[in-house]
C-alpha cells in the first residue's frame, strides 16, 4: 500500500477541489431574458419580478400553492389500457410513456387531489404539462371522471387546472372519446348543485379546450396564458386572414367574454376562496326583513322605523 498515493493525495485533492455547483440555480425568463435566482423565483411563485411573466409551474408545486398549508391527499386513479392501437412513429408509444413516467414519477398527465381551501372541502384535478405535453388520453379521461365522482361524493366544489396540448394522438379515436366523457362528468357535478371552476393556465389547447375546459361556472385564467383550439398558423391558413395580435391570450379572451377573470398568481388562491365562499355560503349573514305587501297595515313600531 502506497501511503502517499492512497491517503495523502486524496486529502489534498479534497481540499483544493472546487465544489460543484448545481446547474439549476439560475433561471432565464423566456419573456424578458433576465436571469433570476431560483430562491427568488420560488418566493415569487414562478412569476418574473422584472416583467411579471407567469412561467409554467410544476403540478405538485401548484397544488401546494392552492391548498391550505400546502396539505392535500391524492387518490389512486383507475388503470387505463396502455397503447390500445400499438402506435409507433419514430418511437413506440409505450417507450414514450415509460420515458415520461421516469421523468415525472407519475403514471400519466393528471393528478387528482382533495383537501381544504379556506376551510372549504375541494377536489382539484391538475394537469402535468411535462408529461407528454399534458395530452389527454384514456388515463386522463379516467382521472377527470374520478375527480367528478369524488366531488359529488364529498359534496365539494371541483376545480380543474388544465395545461395541455390537447388530445393524445397516439390513442386516436379513443382520446377523442374522452371529450364527451369529461363533458358528462362535469354535468354530473353541476346536477349535484356543486360549483365547477376552471383555472386556465398556459397552454390550454386542442381537445381539452373543446371539452371540459370551457364549461366552468367560473372561468379564471392566469395572465398571458395561451388558450385556444387550433394554432395561429393553422387558423390563418384556413380563414386566409391575419389574426389580431394576442388573440389567443387570456386578456384578449376576457375582453371578448370567453374568460370571466384574469387573476395574477399571487391573488389566485384568495380569489378562488372568495368565489367558493360566494357559491357555497348561500344564506345571508344578516336577517332578511320582508318588504310590506301593498295595502298591508304595519304595526306602529315598524311604521316608526
Amino acid at each position: 500500500m502506497n501511503w502517499l498515493t492512497n491517503f495523502v493525495r486524496p486529502k489534498f485533492q479534497a481540499l483544493v477541489k472546487q465544489t460543484e455547483q448545481p446547474d439549476n440555480l439560475w433561471f432565464k425568463c423566456p419573456n424578458c431574458g433576465q436571469m433570476i435566482f431560483h430562491r427568488d423565483l420560488e418566493e415569487n411563485l414562478f412569476v418574473c419580478q422584472h416583467c411579471d411573466h407567469h412561467m409554467r409551474v410544476d403540478v405538485k408545486k401548484r397544488l401546494e400553492m392552492m391548498f391550505d398549508d400546502g396539505a392535500y391527499d391524492r387518490i389512486e386513479l383507475p388503470k387505463a389500457v396502455t397503447d390500445p392501437l400499438k402506435f409507433r412513429d419514430i418511437k413506440r408509444y409505450t417507450d414514450r410513456l415509460k420515458e415520461s413516467q421516469a421523468k415525472t414519477g407519475e403514471e400519466d398527465a393528471i393528478i387528482v387531489a382533495h383537501g381544504a381551501m379556506g376551510g372549504h372541502k375541494v377536489v382539484i384535478a391538475a394537469f402535468d404539462f411535462s408529461f407528454m405535453g399534458g395530452s389527454m388520453g384514456v388515463a386522463v379521461g379516467e382521472g377527470l371522471v374520478s375527480a367528478a365522482k369524488l366531488a359529488v361524493l364529498q359534496d365539494a366544489p371541483l376545480i380543474v387546472v388544465p395545461a395541455s396540448g390537447g388530445a393524445r394522438m397516439q390513442e386516436g379515436i379513443l382520446s377523442l372519446m374522452q371529450l364527451p366523457r369529461t363533458v358528462i362528468a362535469v354535468e354530473e357535478v353541476k346536477e349535484a348543485g356543486l360549483p365547477y371552476i376552471v383555472l386556465l393556465t398556459d397552454p390550454t389547447t386542442g381537445g381539452v379546450t373543446a371539452s371540459f375546459a370551457m364549461l366552468g361556472d367560473i372561468q379564471i385564467a392566469e395572465p398571458g396564458a395561451m388558450i385556444g383550439f387550433a394554432g395561429r398558423r393553422v387558423i390563418e391558413q384556413t380563414v386566409r386572414e391575419s389574426l389580431p395580435e394576442g388573440f389567443q391570450r387570456a386578456e384578449y379572451l376576457k375582453e371578448h367574454g370567453i374568460v370571466d377573470m384574469v387573476v395574477p398568481r399571487h391573488e389566485l388562491r384568495d380569489t378562488l376562496i372568495n368565489v367558493i365562499d360566494l357559491l357555497r355560503n348561500r344564506t345571508p349573514e344578516a336577517e332578511v326583513v320582508p318588504l310590506p305587501v301593498e295595502g298591508e297595515i304595519l304595526p306602529p313600531e315598524e311604521e316608526e322605523a
